[in-house]
């Protein structure tokens, strides 16, 4: 596989590096010459100095013949622009982008970025895991139709526990796939599976509606109050 990269700092470097290793036909494209020889020093001749969202440089590198183009530098704005080169000028398959600013992740995906990834949502996932504050986590975007896989934890007081899945009112294009009890023994659900106090439940569903999603599975019995 030809892997294209622009950006040679921390992130592109090893990950460069990691795909030699693996085996893949590996470009970094970078601005700065320094960085440019101690990725030529250490990995090889792999490196092209050049600005990864100039076409020039994208024609010269082989852009066309690219079966995967990753834009890992520090400014989104040239992670963005660099992307929308590679797919909209060259024609390549797959984009991969790095985003510092998650609130920059929307644009990103209306511009036709296949995949992004932020560094900073994954810290804050892992931090929200241990907050009961943030019972939603979102785990994964897929690809096309604005879906993401999430994560919800069912408190103790909320309404549905004891329920049946199909007495759930889902949000429409929702669907439940797995359910982990606080044992961490996971079950595939069938539509008369009780909710419990203390499940995670793995869920498919639009970006539009994890509000909606989080309300159905976290409104609050008002027996209990």
């Amino acid at each position: 596989m030809y892997i294209m990269i622009v950006g040679g700092g921390k992130a592109g470097y090893y990950l460069a590096k990691q795909l030699v290793e693996d085996g893949h036909e590996v470009l970094v494209i970078e601005k700065d010459a320094a960085k440019c020889q101690q990725i030529a020093d250490e990995l090889g001749d792999i490196v092209l100095r050049g600005d990864g969202c100039e076409g020039v440089t994208l024609e010269a590198a082989g852009t066309g013949r690219a079966d995967l183009f990753i834009a890992v530098t520090g400014d989104d704005e040239d992670n963005l622009v660099a992307c929308q080169v590679a797919k909209n000028r060259f024609s390549v398959r797959r984009t991969v982008a790095l985003i510092n600013n998650p609130k920059n992740e929307a644009i990103f995906k209306k511009l036709g970025i296949d995949t992004t990834i932020s560094s900073t949502a994954l810290i804050l996932a892992n931090i929200e895991q241990e907050l009961p504050s943030h019972p939603l986590i979102p785990l994964l975007t897929i690809k096309g139709g604005g879906l993401e896989m999430v994560e919800v934890k069912v408190p103790s007081y909320s309404a549905m526990v004891g329920k049946r899945i199909d007495e759930l009112l889902l949000p429409q294009q929702c669907l439940i796939t797995l359910i982990i009890d606080e044992e961490g023994v996971p079950r595939v659900p069938t539509s008369d599976t009780s909710i419990r106090a203390g499940d995670e439940l793995v869920a498919v569903c639009r970006r539009e509606s994890e509000d909606a999603l989080r309300a159905v599975l976290t409104t609050p019995n008002r027996e209990m109050e």
